[in-house]
């Protein structure tokens, strides 16, 4: 049967994650009835990796079976008129039949802005992390260069995490600055629940001096997911990228161009570019 890719993009604020639940308010839920509407028959579709309740993407990408034709246009424009205005596709392209967009899947991209400022601002309220106390880059730094390469990161993953093995492969791990964000960018094989937020959890604990660099060394170590920090809020996690194999030829979405809309641009300037 012929298969469909789809780029989406959400606001993870306003939906309790993407997995499909009996309630019908998640991202799944909300797309899947757009496109029952849109093709006149029952859908059901696979995503790349499935976000939590407050967990935003820019770049979720998801495939689904069916015998419909439709224009590629019509794909994006008629599926998007069914949508709320917080979930729209993207993008739309047939792909092979052994495509999926789980398993296929050679690296996530996450990134998570962070605002550090002595008030909580209402404009940025569940688009960033916030915490009201100032926090030391290089210090962050140091702990994430020991946190790159493959570990078995059981200390940070949730306890109601299904996947088999823990072991996970970090490629990537930056930590730039602009004024009071600070913009967090990771990249790996594959994530395990929660992985991320609580890996800033213990990036944050450094950060403030509440732990040296490292006692990452000591988590990873020890294995133990309650000598950790506890998991980060889900306000500034944004699912960026989910890179594919060439011969696929799908668009790929930028993590570098990632931006909430905040109301005030001046507040971003200043950028302090630092990487692994």
């Amino acid at each position: 049967m012929p298969r469909m890719a789809l780029g989406v993009s959400y606001d993870g604020a306003r939906w309790q994650g993407w997995q499909t639940q009996p309630h019908g308010s998640t991202v799944q839920d909300t797309l899947e009835t757009a496109l029952s509407r849109f093709l006149a028959r029952p859908v059901r579709t696979v995503c790349a990796g499935r976000t939590d309740t407050g967990v935003h993407a820019v770049g979720q990408v998801v495939h689904l079976d069916t015998l419909a034709e439709r224009r590629t246009e019509s794909w994006v424009r008629g599926v998007n008129a069914l949508l709320p205005q917080s979930v729209a596709v993207q993008w739309a392209q047939p792909v092979p039949d052994d495509f999926h967009a789980r398993f296929s899947a050679l690296s996530r991209t996450y990134i998570y802005w962070l605002r550090s400022a002595r008030v909580r601002s209402p404009l940025t309220y569940g688009r960033a992390g916030w915490v009201h106390y100032p926090l030391e880059l290089e210090l962050m730094r140091q702990a994430a260069g020991r946190m790159l390469g493959e570990h078995d990161f059981s200390c940070f993953r949730s306890s109601d995490c299904q996947a088999a093995s823990p072991i996970r492969t970090l490629h990537r791990l930056d930590i730039d600055r602009r004024g009071e964000f600070y913009i967090f960018t990771f990249k790996a094989n594959a994530f395990l629940h929660h992985m991320v937020r609580n890996l800033m959890g213990a990036l944050v604990y450094v950060g403030h001096g509440r732990q040296p660099p490292e006692w990452i060394d000591a988590l990873l170590a020890r294995r133990d997911r309650r000598l950790a920090a506890p998991t980060f809020p889900p306000d500034g996690l944004y699912l960026a990228q989910v890179e594919y194999a060439p011969e696929f030829s799908l668009p790929i979405s930028t993590p570098g161009d990632i931006q909430p809309d905040f109301p005030a641009p001046g507040i971003i300037q200043g950028a302090e570019p630092g990487a692994h």
